[in-house]
Parts: C-alpha cells; structure tokens; sequence
C-alpha cells in the first residue's frame, strides 16, 4: 500500500534527540522512494513555499528493500533490516555505491511509531556515528473528502469515499555527457514530493492537500522545470497511464507507478 513516513527525531549518540528538520518520506507500493529533509526556519518570518537551497539538508529518492523478522541477539527483539538505494542525491553526484542501512524497530504502546537504528555519516562532524531516528507512519488517506471529513458522506449520501491514490513518474535523461539529469515524483495520500537534480542543479518540491484551498505547496527550491509535471500529478492523475511518457521543456517523465 506504500508508506508516509514523518521523522520525530534523530540522535546520534550519545547526544540527546532532537529534531532540526521537517523530514517525510514516501514510498510507493512497490518500494520507490522520496525522502525530502528542510531545515527548519530559525523564526517564522519566512514564505514557506520559498525555501532557499541552504535550508535542504538533503533530498534522496530511489528504491528500498527490507529483510523483516530478524533477532536482536543482545535483547531478542525482533527488527526488520532495511536498505534505502539512492537513485538521485542531493549530497553527491555519484551514487553507484550509495546505500543506507539500518535495523527498524517496534515502539512498544504506540503501533505508528518506529525506531531506526543504525550508522551513518554524520555531516556536522564528518564521522561516522551511530544513530537513532524516530518515525510516525501516517495514515494514508485520499486527496478528496471521504467518509471521515465530507459531512455528506457521514449522512449516508450515495457518494462513495474516494480511494487513497499513488503515482510515481520517472526522468531519466541524456547522461553521455556524464551529467545526472534524473528525477522521480511520487504522489501518495495528501502528499506529493519531487526531487530533479540536473547536474549540479537541485529542484525539489514537496505538496499536501489542505481541504480548505486544496493542493498547497509547502517547499519549493529553485523554479523553472517542475510546475507542469508536479501540476500533472496533482491535478490529472486519472489521465495518467503506466507506461505513458510526458515531455515538458524537453525532459521526458515516464508513469512507472500507479495505484
């Protein structure tokens, strides 16, 4: 069914937790991701819809996998081992070996909440570190009023609910010239996140559905190629078809994904 995941916390140990950014990550039902992680604002004087590249911390998209019902040998807690491949980051260009890993855990009393465990670079110090994140997996829910939010449909209107959407489109460009030009939107739930890197070029978006004004854009860094494809996403998904390729200013986008 795919997964919105928002990031409570992080430690790396043995600091104590905090939360600098604003992190979701959507995974699509067959395992593409996009993980989108803004630092938060130092005051609230600011558009949050005009973010500035030096408030990305990072942006990674690509595939994941995990190994589910692994024992903890030290506490015999069962964990699932997970690897997140980076198809497209925002902190290299390179990505032939970059993976993450790490070993999810259960909290117990609360089934939304899962902890992370694992190592990883840590960019403040530049050594690697052992870690700990926190994440809340939301509810996926439809981009249209349904049974829970539309008072109609609570008075036993014939209007059945609509169902919770994913679309997940692709940009693979021309790289014989050793440049990434690659991108990946993901439209899941009330939420869509796309991450374009062409070169050294960042584009990254993320979009939440608000019942009071519809599609809201809550991050937007650098402008100028995603406003049709995200508009797509958002606005006619039901025309898009697996398989089907857009072209807007050039760049090809390819339905790969669609639930």
């Amino acid at each position: 069914m795919g997964d919105i995941s928002i990031r409570e916390s992080i430690r790396w140990l043995p600091d104590p937790a905090s939360e600098p950014t604003s992190t979701v990550v959507l995974t699509s039902p067959q395992r593409r991701y996009v993980d989108i992680r803004i630092l938060k604002p130092r005051n609230e004087d600011y558009n949050p819809a005009i973010i500035p590249l030096s408030r990305l911390d990072w942006a990674i998209a690509g595939t994941s996998s995990s190994s589910d019902g692994q024992t903890d040998s030290a506490t015999g807690e069962k964990y699932s081992h997970c690897e997140w491949r980076h198809w497209i980051d925002s902190r290299t260009l390179d990505v032939t070996n970059a993976t993450d890993e790490g070993d999810n855990y259960s909290v117990p009393g609360d089934p939304s909440l899962t902890l992370e465990k694992g190592r990883m670079l840590n960019p403040a110090t530049g050594v690697v570190t052992d870690y700990e994140e926190v994440w809340r997996s939301e509810e996926i829910k439809a981009a249209a009023p349904s049974r829970d939010d539309d008072p109609a449909l609570l008075r036993g209107d014939d209007r059945e609910p609509d169902p919770p959407l994913c679309v997940v489109m692709e940009h693979h460009g021309d790289e014989s010239d050793g440049k990434v030009r690659r991108g990946m939107i993901i439209r899941l739930g009330r939420y869509c996140q796309t991450f374009l890197r062409k070169g050294t070029d960042v584009f990254v978006e993320r979009n939440e559905w608000a019942f009071e004004g519809g599609w809201q854009t809550r991050v937007h860094i650098n402008e100028g190629w995603l406003d049709a494809p995200v508009a797509d996403a958002l606005l006619t998904p039901d025309r898009l078809a697996v398989g089907e390729e857009r072209n807007w200013k050039g760049d090809v986008w390819k339905v790969v994904e669609k639930s």
